[in-house]
């Protein structure tokens, strides 16, 4: 796929998407409430209203060739960079697939180590520092200061972990 071709595509799956949060949106009052200000769909109807124009400029510019993305032949992604992201997609894929039997913390984990180490080459020194500070971060956010519990999954094996946290909180 090449560069110009990209573009293209993007901006009229962009458009789609505008187009589907512009009905959506409209399902709510878009309109002005008196005495309340605007209606619970008029800052979406207006933001994807917004994107559309912007969407409709990029492939009028498109079809008239203004921009050197407009006119490169170039190819948009290097089978490396694809490979790349594509393992990206895959380790989310199972972080999420993970999360509720393991935890988001052991996932997180897991997929921090295979990111930093595999993925990026780090030193194992780096790799085990943000493996471990990342759900403890995570922990403190969400836990603490947000009072949002997180899935702890069906082993309460780590949550013995985070006992001196639960000391610090309550």
């Amino acid at each position: 796929m090449t560069v110009r071709t990209a573009e293209l595509l993007m901006a009229v799956l962009m458009a789609l998407l505008s187009i589907t949060f512009m009905i959506k949106s409209a399902e709510l009052n878009i309109g002005w409430v008196s005495e309340r200000g605007p209606g619970a769909g008029a800052w979406p109807f207006w933001l994807a209203t917004g994107m559309l124009i912007c969407c409709i400029a990029t492939i009028v510019r498109w079809f008239m060739r203004a921009t050197p993305e407009s006119r490169s032949t170039a190819s948009f992604i290097s089978s490396s960079a694809l490979t790349m992201v594509s393992l990206t997609v895959i380790a989310l894929a199972l972080l999420l697939l993970l999360t509720p039997w393991i935890s988001i913390y052991l996932a997180l984990m897991l997929f921090l180590v295979f990111y930093l180490k595999v993925m990026g080459g780090h030193s194992w020194g780096m790799t085990l520092a943000i493996t471990i500070a990342m759900p403890v971060v995570v922990f403190c956010l969400f836990e603490w200061a947000l009072t949002i519990s997180l899935p702890k999954g069906i082993s309460i094996i780590e949550e013995v972990l985070f006992y001196p946290l639960y000391d610090l909180i309550y």
